[in-house]
């Protein structure tokens, strides 16, 4: 079972990797040729971008595992 698992995740894994290569060329080509404080600013840009949605699914990961905790020690309690 272990073994059938461990080969579906590799596979999954190997499936999607073109996924992650897949980059859109004009857009690399014109990051790349902007200036350096251009390049800086396109890092921020996308840091900016990046933060909101990691600081929502991080507290709402936290708050669904603190429920879940409250929930089974009142589980236990009763």
């Amino acid at each position: 079972m272990k073994l059938r698992l461990c080969t579906l995740a590799v596979f999954l894994l190997l499936w999607a990797a073109p996924a992650f290569s897949q980059g859109c060329a004009m857009c690399y080509s014109n990051a790349k040729g902007t200036s350096k404080e251009g390049q800086n600013a396109i890092s921020r840009g996308v840091l900016v971008l990046l933060l909101p949605p990691v600081a929502f699914m991080t507290l709402g990961a936290g708050f669904a595992f603190r429920y879940g905790k409250r929930r089974d020690e009142e589980q236990v309690r009763k």
